[in-house]
């Protein structure tokens, strides 16, 4: 399998993840004051949308590369 093929399974994988789960969320540790020894630190929850059309994008994008690279 040539490298563009890989490439264009990996846009229609992506796209398909993207609109199946349209984002994901992920938690950040910060540390909000540190006095000596003692240190406090705070969880925060972070969510990132991924947009429909961005979905959408990557599966048409795959496809294209894929027709392309079979015609090569």
């Amino acid at each position: 399998m040539n490298g563009l093929r890989v490439l264009a399974l990996a846009l229609i994988v992506g796209g398909v993840l993207a609109l199946v789960y349209g984002g994901f969320s992920y938690t950040k540790d910060e540390t909000a004051a540190k006095i000596g020894p003692l240190e406090l630190s705070v969880k925060e929850h972070k969510s990132v949308n991924i947009p429909t059309w961005l979905g959408v994008a990557g599966i048409v994008g795959g496809v294209l590369v894929l027709l392309g690279a079979g015609r090569r």
